[in-house]
């Protein structure tokens, strides 16, 4: 960390000299015009800096909007097919010199977040850094040397990097964030931009219709997930003493019920941990992220990873103390976002099969440090979700209808689904079929029950962490798991996959295909990269029923399947997770039902090997795939013997006890 005023000596330095770059002659072609353009945009940025430190208190709603606009206006959807931030114009115009060209802007642009987090240091070496590279350039360099200089600027700032990510995490330092939330007033929409973050007539409209609900509403909505965080405490037997802070995740324009939920945890001693990269907002374009989210291919290798360890290392080590008194997150998710078709450009970042390895290797070492100094053993979260104004014409009525799913009657539930449970531990495997076209065909093997009066294999998923409730799900054994799973129309993470068809043999991936592009090889190389991560292979980590019909309705009522966040539509219907289980880096932590009995079934044949083979336990990722109940042919428990018990036949429960749930289903 720098002294203030070395960090203005610096900045003075560097901003004089990128003014001049606007005003030479050879900043009208060839290469030049990147470094002319890219200087006008960090002559902004001197601007934004000025108006933040100034004037921005004081500022009115036009002024802060016409500052939103224009620190997002090249990378909107018409500015960005002639922007350098967009790979096919910088490859376009510059050769593949472009790519590097072309991510040095995309860091370049990382100048906003810091401006708006008063993060100065960080927005220094950045302009550093393009100075360099504009030296390198006018010295003739080669391209390898400007590589050079951009691989040693994020391996020298590893710590810089990585001090600000931990303590992001569970620092309660930082209360900017805070501030904005309890600076919400009705009718004042000036917070909406304090974050930096793009702002679209989606958080206004959300803002404004929250404005609009009485108090005991909001307190109601912020209720619903601060009980459902505390009782997944209690549920789980871990203790909150010692936890004093939370980290809270949500979506911009719902501040008002954020700052509701805010001060009900502060009642109990808990205040929020907030950091920018938690806080969500209708994206400016989804393809720029999309096309960036490789950049660091430019810079990733063993060398990089281990410097970047060792100072997150470093970091998880200054803050230990305030990790242990991390309690975990609240999210409160924003969902009715259009699904999104990325264009898969050549342009762009690709990892070598190298360094995807690499990159598995720092994503499981990162999990590996967070649960070492945030123990999954005294840490719980809870997630919520709520619609956006983006939804469509019929928001209002489904922001009530997704109230009333958020609600459902506890118990109600608790015994309709241990129905279901203790029909499935009758069973030693599952058996899924598919309907009208869907080929699913698909037999779940489940752990043997020593003792099945007082043992389970599956979770009675109630309103506590996981909110809405509707759900029983267990980990299935690997070995005897065994099909084909299909579904015709999916949308995982925001992409919607088409046809998507995954083969299982002993509880792992051996073949997978969709029909989201015409080549079969774009189809492979798509999934491997948004389905498996680059892994080759991955195992069966979840197989659940959701019974929460009154949530299928509603998505049927309203045509929102494409717009659901998972969290809902997981409960809609059957699902299949690809990767780890529920219970990843918590095995150990005995989890019981309701009715009290164990849920043994929190491991399988990879999760097992953390104990002697750690580096194979864990993949990182936890995928969904729900079928619906429409493509829904059968779902039957199997016993030893070969007897069945049927759950659900033609898209309707059919187990007796379980009737209630076909209510909502009865005149689709």
């Amino acid at each position: 960390m720098c002294d203030d005023s070395i960090l203005m000596e610096r900045y003075a330095l560097a901003m004089e000299r990128i003014s001049l770059i606007q005003g030479e002659q050879r900043g009208k072609e060839g290469v030049f015009e990147f470094f002319y353009r890219t200087a006008g945009f960090i002559c902004e940025m001197a601007k934004l800096k000025e108006f933040l430190e100034e004037k921005e208190s004081q500022a009115d709603l036009d002024t802060l909007r016409r500052w939103n606009q224009k620190i997002y206006e090249d990378i909107t959807e018409e500015a960005y097919e002639t922007s350098y931030a967009n790979p096919a114009y910088a490859v376009a115009r510059l050769g593949e010199d472009g790519k590097v060209y072309c991510a040095l802007y995309a860091q370049v642009r990382e100048m906003i977040a810091y401006a708006y987090e008063k993060n100065w240091e960080a927005f220094i070496i950045t302009m550093e850094l393009f100075l360099e590279i504009y030296h390198l350039v006018l010295e003739e360099s080669g391209m390898e040397e400007i590589r050079q200089a951009i691989y040693w600027f994020y391996s020298d700032y590893s710590e810089l990097f990585s001090h600000e990510m931990v303590r992001g995490m569970v620092s309660l330092e930082n209360h900017s964030y805070r501030d904005i939330i309890e600076s919400q007033e009705s009718g004042d929409y000036r917070y909406l931009y304090r974050y930096g973050l793009y702002v679209s007539e989606t958080e206004f409209q959300m803002a404004k219709f929250l404005d609009t609900l009485p108090e005991e509403e909001i307190q109601a909505a912020a209720e619903t997930f601060v009980e459902g965080y505390l009782r997944g405490f209690k549920n789980a037997g871990k203790d909150l003493s010692g936890k004093d802070r939370y980290q809270m995740r949500y979506a911009v324009g719902y501040e008002r019920i954020i700052k509701a939920g805010i001060h009900l945890l502060k009642e109990k001693g808990m205040d929020p941990v907030i950091k920018r990269n938690t806080i969500s907002s209708t994206s400016p374009n989804q393809q720029y992220a999309y096309d960036h989210r490789f950049d660091s291919a430019l810079y990733l290798d063993r060398q990089y990873k281990e410097r970047r360890l060792q100072a997150l290392k470093q970091a998880f080590e200054t803050y230990q103390k305030e990790a242990a008194a991390y309690a975990g997150p609240i999210l409160v998710e924003a969902y009715g976002e259009p699904p999104f078709a990325p264009k898969s450009r050549e342009e762009a970042w690709k990892y070598t099969p190298k360094q995807q390895k690499i990159q598995l290797e720092w994503t499981q070492a990162v999990n590996q440090f967070t649960q070492e100094y945030m123990k999954p053993e005294t840490t719980s979260f809870c997630i919520i979700s709520f619609p956006t104004p983006k939804i469509g014409p019929d928001f209002e009525e489904i922001f009530r209808e997704t109230v009333k799913v958020n609600t459902l009657d506890y118990a109600v539930y608790e015994t309709i689904q241990k129905k279901l449970i203790d029909a499935l531990d009758e069973g030693t495997e599952v058996h899924i079929t598919g309907a009208d076209g869907n080929e699913t065909d698909l037999t779940i093997a489940l752990h043997e029950l020593a003792d099945p009066s007082t043992q389970t294999n599956f979770e009675n998923c109630l309103a506590d962490v996981n909110i809405p409730l509707g759900e029983v799900f267990t980990s299935p054994k690997l070995k005897g798991t065994n099909g084909v799973l299909h579904v015709s129309r999916v949308f995982l993470h925001g992409i919607e996959y088409r046809n998507l068809k995954v083969t299982l043999t002993d509880g792992m991936i051996t073949a997978y295909t969709c029909a989201n592009f015409e080549n079969e090889e774009e189809n492979q190389a798509f999934l491997k990269e948004n389905l498996l991560f680059h892994h080759e292979t991955l195992p069966i980590g979840e197989f659940a029923i959701g019974t929460n019909t009154t949530a299928y309705r509603m998505a049927v009522k309203y045509d929102i399947f494409d717009r659901l966040t998972i969290l809902i539509a997981e409960k809609t219907g059957p699902h299949f997770a690809m990767g780890d289980t529920c219970y990843s880096h918590s095995e150990e932590i005995k989890v019981y039902n309701p009715d009290g009995k164990e849920i043994i079934a929190r491991d399988n044949e990879c999760s097992i090997l953390r104990k002697t083979e750690p580096d194979k336990a864990y993949f990182s990722c936890h995928t969904d795939i729900t079928i619906p109940y429409e493509e829904l042919g059968a779902i039957t428990v199997v016993r030893g013997d070969g007897s069945e018990i049927a759950l659900i036949r033609g898209g309707k429960f059919v187990l007796p006890g379980t009737e209630k749930l076909n209510e909502s289903l009865a005149d689709l």
